[in-house]
């Protein structure tokens, strides 16, 4: 798509108000996607603000979309100045200038309106340019309506949200617990089995069952194989940790529940979780039991394909089983799991899948030598909340969710 560029009438505070700070107005400029450089360029600003504040500022969601395109009309918004002022901190775009701001929309939820997240450099922030971020993205709209994510509830965040008549209407709880300590053991109902999942052969199979389990959930419950597929790509998938619970059904094996799991810094150079979302939610990213738990978005080889299923009571190379403990800290910062999506068919629940799924996430998790997991919840999930707190699991941060009307 050819990018439209939008001159914004409004203009930075001078260099007496910023001293050495550019005098000159932003400029919007807005596509349906990015070149690569673009992309280079708003994923340094990106660790930058999450250097800055300890939370990363754009969801999973956001991060794949950018990276590789959705399949709706999503817009994304740069905030651009000259680039003297910031030369060699690889914000440089493709025209030459800088970007100091980024927004992305994702216009496609016609019943629950536009989502947008975005962020500003830390080094220019307290100028308004997150309020113009905001105008943009409110005037790409189809009907005025719009959705914030403030990820971390920053206090800034908040504060611009309020000022511009928006309110608080979901919150995503962050959750986290320690894998050192105990853990339960894995029960499994009577016949059913754990195994991997099988790139390639699954895939059709588990986007059914994860429609099925998140029928009421717009995000999660809507992936598509291309949702699938680019999170396959993704240097953290490892199938093994991708648990699949299933039994035998009259025409063969039936999938009836499966924990995804998730390694954030698990390679190096990957980036930190949401303080870590996941992003994010964070990635924007997940929660819960029975009919399902999703990641967070605005507003989202098993063993090896082929190998003989899990024995109940363990998972793959757990401590408590067979198999070695993988020492996953020797790069740059403590990695940390994440029980990233859990589902449960809905002919299925009151058999105690989702916990049991659960814990057997965990114990492949604690497997791999990760110090800690966590996950997100929606806030008003009691029955998950109350599972996860039995699990041993307490309060770690807030993402916040912000809508104004047209």
């Amino acid at each position: 798509m050819t990018q439209r560029s939008e001159p914004v009438s409004h203009t930075v505070p001078s260099p007496a108000a910023n001293p050495g700070r550019p005098p000159a107005g932003p400029r919007i400029e807005v596509s349906g996607s990015l070149p690569a450089q673009d992309i280079a360029a708003v994923a340094m600003l990106t660790e930058a603000a999450t250097e800055a504040d300890g939370v990363r500022p754009l969801s999973e969601h956001v991060s794949l979309h950018l990276r590789y395109g959705g399949e709706g009309p999503d817009r994304h918004i740069l905030l651009l100045l000259p680039a003297e002022p910031t030369e060699g901190l690889g914000l440089t775009t493709t025209t030459g200038e800088v970007v100091v701001g980024y927004a992305h929309l994702d216009p496609t939820d016609a019943v629950a309106g536009s989502a947008a997240e975005l962020v500003v450099h830390p080094a220019y922030r307290g100028r308004g340019l997150g309020r113009l971020l905001v105008e943009a993205a409110n005037e790409l709209t189809p009907d005025g309506r719009l959705r914030l994510w403030a990820h971390g509830d920053h206090p800034a965040a908040r504060r611009l949200a309020e000022s511009m008549g928006f309110r608080v209407v979901r919150r995503l709880e962050q959750l986290r617990r320690s894998l050192y300590s105990p853990l339960p053991g894995l029960h499994l109902p009577a016949g059913v089995r754990l195994r991997a999942f099988r790139p390639g052969e699954d895939d059709a199979a588990w986007l059914r069952l994860n429609a099925r389990a998140f029928a009421g959930h717009p995000e999660q419950g809507s992936w598509t194989e291309h949702d699938l597929d680019a999170r396959m790509q993704e240097s953290w998938f490892d199938p093994q940790g991708f648990l699949i619970a299933e039994e035998d059904g009259p025409d063969g094996p039936v999938m009836v529940a499966f924990h995804w799991t998730k390694i954030h810094g698990g390679e190096p150079g990957h980036g930190h979780p949401h303080p870590e979302s996941s992003t994010a939610p964070p990635t924007p990213t997940t929660a819960p039991l029975q009919s399902g738990t999703a990641p967070l978005t605005p507003g989202t080889a098993p063993l090896t394909p082929g190998t003989a299923p899990l024995t109940p009571g363990t998972a793959p190379g757990d401590p408590d089983g067979e198999g070695p403990v993988e020492d996953l800290r020797a790069h740059g910062h403590d990695p940390i799991g994440e029980v990233y999506v859990v589902g449960v068919d809905p002919d299925q629940q009151g058999r105690g899948l989702g916990r049991s799924v659960t814990v057997a996430g965990l114990r492949w998790l604690r497997s791999r030598g990760l110090p800690q997991a966590m996950l997100y919840v929606e806030a008003d999930n009691a029955p998950a909340l109350a599972v996860y707190h039995g699990l041993g699991f307490t309060h770690w941060d807030t993402d916040v969710m912000f809508y104004r009307a047209g």
